[in-house]
């Protein structure tokens, strides 16, 4: 089906040269851009809102796939919506929905619905696809509208839309669409509205929702907010941040009854060459069997090195194996080496599975190479790593590991590990790390 555009001509020009050139009144086309997550959107018409739009699109990178989601204002169809299949249609052309992303977030959530009732006369996703069109043409994306409820259920969306882009593989950015507070003076309005972005910027969905309920914020996007910060939090998500405020009185000059529009970017972390290689190595290793090649080789690979990679489910650790000296012609392919290794023959753990694959991370550490010391005084086990010895036997850990905070353990650890009795004479080696995460 193609979904018709319901607010053309009202909330935005319905001419494609007049909506190319408001829109350009509202954009920055010289501003640098920048990967992000998601970001916090409103929908109002464009002459009240259309300048914060303006401002977020301008400087995030476009996408191959959108996930925009929007709050129920018509009450129609599922309370949690999605549409798996068609296009949306605006002035500026068609948009395909991205049936393979979003029939996956519709298969590993326990709420969305396939339902095209609530979309049919729904302007807030709407009127986010122009502004993203006026600098890219070839994205699909994913319809999402929520109406009124927990957080558990927010989070529990928030988590397949998560898995479903970490499946795909993909470029995917997450659209929360939503005004601030409603029909309040500029200065009550202003007052609640930093309220809910003073819990968006701490990444604290909760705590927004809290905030939402306890002091009346009249805001309609709190449900898309909080799922956004609930998928980006499994998405590694570093900071957020407001780029622009203003309300409707700020186009009308009337503030004694306004609504608000925030402009809230979620960016990530920025993953290293060495720990992209290892997560990919692990990924095409559980999913192909083979064993990959590096695409390029960035100067921190080229050299010679011990490896230790790490993998975490959560905040548990679900493998680790490393070299304590080089093995290999470079670092690059002892990352490989150390990955699979990581990943299916660490005597603790099962080896990892396809299903874990969305949900792990990885850290990767560059060893020094290790050196001799006399006695304890000369470690530190947030700087250094230790070697433990005693013959043949040997026993390492790394430094800077939560919850080893003294020298004395960080031995009994790496004697325990070697079958090392603790009364054994035993040789101490040292060495620092380079920690890529």
């Amino acid at each position: 089906m193609i979904r018709e555009p319901v607010v053309a001509g009202s909330f935005y020009p319905g001419s494609v040269k007049e909506l190319r050139a408001l829109i350009k009144t509202m954009v920055d086309e010289l501003a640098v851009k920048e990967e992000v997550i998601g970001y916090y959107a409103p929908h109002a018409g464009y002459i009240y809102s259309g300048p914060v739009v303006g401002a977020i699109v301008s400087q995030v990178k476009p996408a191959d796939s959108y996930i925009i989601m929007g709050p129920s204002h018509t009450g129609m169809g599922a309370p949690f919506s999605i549409m798996t299949e068609g296009s949306w249609r605006t002035p500026l052309g068609e948009v395909e929905i991205d049936s393979v992303l979003a029939k996956k977030i519709l298969a590993t959530s326990n709420y969305l619905k396939e339902d095209v009732l609530a979309h049919v006369e729904e302007h807030a996703v709407e009127v986010q696809l122009p502004f993203i069109q006026y600098f890219k043409h070839d994205f699909k994306f994913v319809p999402i509208i929520l109406q009124h409820a927990t957080g558990a259920i927010y989070k529990n969306i928030g988590k397949a839309i998560a898995g479903a882009i970490k499946e795909s593989g993909k470029q995917v950015v997450i659209v929360a669409s939503g005004d601030m507070t409603h029909y309040e003076s500029q200065k009550s309005a202003r007052a609640k509205d930093m309220r809910a972005i003073e819990a968006m910027l701490r990444l604290d969905a909760e705590e927004l929702l809290s905030r939402v309920h306890e002091i009346n914020i009249t805001m309609c996007g709190y449900a898309p907010a909080a799922v956004l910060i609930f998928a980006a939090k499994e998405l590694g998500v570093e900071k957020a941040e407001l780029v622009k405020y203003q309300t409707s009185g700020d186009t009308t000059g009337d503030f004694s009854s306004v609504v608000g529009y925030a402009g809230v970017v979620f960016t990530a972390k920025k993953e290293s060459p060495l720990v992209r290689l290892a997560r990919e190595t692990v990924e095409s290793y559980i999913t192909q069997g083979g064993i990959p090649s590096p695409k390029s080789i960035t100067p921190e690979m080229k050299g010679r090195a011990g490896v230790f990679v790490s993998i975490h489910r959560g905040k548990d650790l679900r493998g680790c194996i490393g070299t304590i000296g080089p093995t290999e012609e470079n670092i690059a392919k002892e990352i490989i080496q150390n990955a699979i290794s990581a990943a299916t023959k660490d005597p603790r753990f099962p080896p990892i599975s396809t299903d874990e694959l969305p949900e792990l991370n990885y850290s990767v550490d560059v060893l020094t190479e290790p050196e001799p010391v006399q006695g304890t005084h000369q470690l530190d086990p947030k700087k250094y790593g230790v070697i433990v010895e005693a013959g043949w036997r040997r026993g390492l850990l790394l430094p800077d590991l939560e919850g080893v905070d003294s020298v004395d353990y960080q031995i009994e650890i790496c004697r325990a590990k070697a079958g090392i009795g603790q009364k054994e004479p035993v040789k101490l080696y040292r060495f620092e790390v380079k920690r890529y995460v």
